[in-house]
């Protein structure tokens, strides 16, 4: 016998997935999805939930929190995860025939780029390239998704991707060996940029660059002792300081990227990150670490919408993609209960359970 039935233990419960995904996204449209403004044809994500009060004043701040102005506070990463969500949930009804409610999701997917632009000045670009490759990401997936129901391209969302991925070019150049910079400042090169990017560049065929910048991020930001890779390099009087953090989001963009460029070398790369991340950044059978924290409250999510392609992708061995599949789901059991107060943990969750019920 082999797994919970050798060691005497009782089986992990079930659940119904999908039916909780649904519910979590739901629960992120409803309780912090509105026109931005209220603007038509647009949606933008509170950063926090409206609490519910007992007399008006509570419930005028509550409002106040629905409805952010242009000038309060902004998360422009938070919304590109937002996006990212409802594309996935608009491919699962797309897989099981539900185009209906695909359309809806696009819908409301197309808003929310429109409300992101217009939030954001106006414009899509900003000050951090890592912003800005999420945002390509997510962008790139709408305008895909809208090729696939509407057999026509999303404009607004084409132009973003366009935009944004000159913006990538520009912050490629060959300081420390390679690499983007993180923001404009241009003074430090990290993997929560180039991770993103790479995939962004492998999914929209210009592999040559994709690779040039997983060759750079193994080269200066791998550990070979964990097999995970660290956060970032400074340009300094001695060369380079590494910041030697390791962060679970850092490794999906990476992961997802080097099953994009496919070649035996990136597939056996993969196989042996999805170890790492089991041995260093999960608890057995309670799923991999939840990061604390605003922006830390997505990083996981991350991790487990990039874990669930290697879960599906035949050409990884099979003992890789049920790593992948275990640590979904048990990442999964640990937030069903959650309530989230944030976005980003709202989201996360969200990102998670689809996560589980797509494997």
């Amino acid at each position: 016998m082999t797994g919970a039935a050798s060691r005497n233990e009782l089986p992990a419960p079930t659940h119904d997935w999908a039916t909780l995904a649904a519910e979590a996204g739901a629960d992120v449209n409803t309780r912090f999805g509105h026109r931005l403004m209220g603007l038509p044809g647009t949606w933008i994500g509170s950063l926090e939930a409206p609490q519910p009060g007992g007399n008006p004043s509570s419930e005028a701040a509550a409002g106040a929190k629905k409805r952010p102005t242009p000038w309060s506070e902004w998360h422009y990463w938070w919304q590109a995860h937002y996006l990212d969500a409802i594309l996935d949930t608009a491919l699962q009804h797309l897989r099981a025939g539900r185009r209906p409610a695909a359309r809806r999701e696009l819908r409301r997917a197309k808003a929310l780029l429109r409300g992101s632009m217009i939030r954001n000045f106006g414009r899509f670009p900003n000050h951090y390239y890592d912003d800005m490759a999420w945002l390509a990401l997510a962008a790139g997936r709408l305008n895909k998704l809208s090729l696939r129901l509407e057999a026509r391209p999303a404009r607004l969302a084409a132009f973003a991707a366009g935009t944004l991925t000159r913006q990538l070019h520009s912050a490629h150049d060959s300081v420390l060996g390679g690499g983007l910079y993180w923001s404009r400042k241009r003074d430090y090169k990290n993997t929560p940029v180039n991770g993103p990017a790479a995939l962004h560049f492998a999914r929209i065929g210009e592999t040559h660059t994709a690779t040039a910048v997983t060759t750079w991020l193994r080269t200066e930001l791998f550990d070979p002792e964990t097999g995970l890779y660290l956060d970032g390099i400074h340009p300094s009087a001695t060369g380079r300081d590494v910041e030697s953090n390791v962060y679970t989001y850092n490794q999906g963009p990476i992961l997802a990227a080097l099953l994009q460029l496919g070649g035996p070398a990136e597939l056996r790369q993969a196989a042996t990150l999805i170890a790492a991340v089991k041995t260093t950044l999960s608890t057995p059978g309670r799923g991999i670490r939840l990061e604390p924290g605003g922006d830390g409250s997505l990083f996981t999510g991350i991790l487990c919408r990039y874990l669930a392609l290697a879960a599906r992708d035949s050409r990884l061995p099979a003992p890789s993609r049920d790593t992948a599949s275990r640590l979904i789901q048990d990442t999964a059991r640990a937030v069903i209960g959650q309530n989230p107060q944030q976005l980003s943990g709202a989201v996360q969750r969200w990102m998670i359970l689809t996560a589980a019920a797509s494997i």
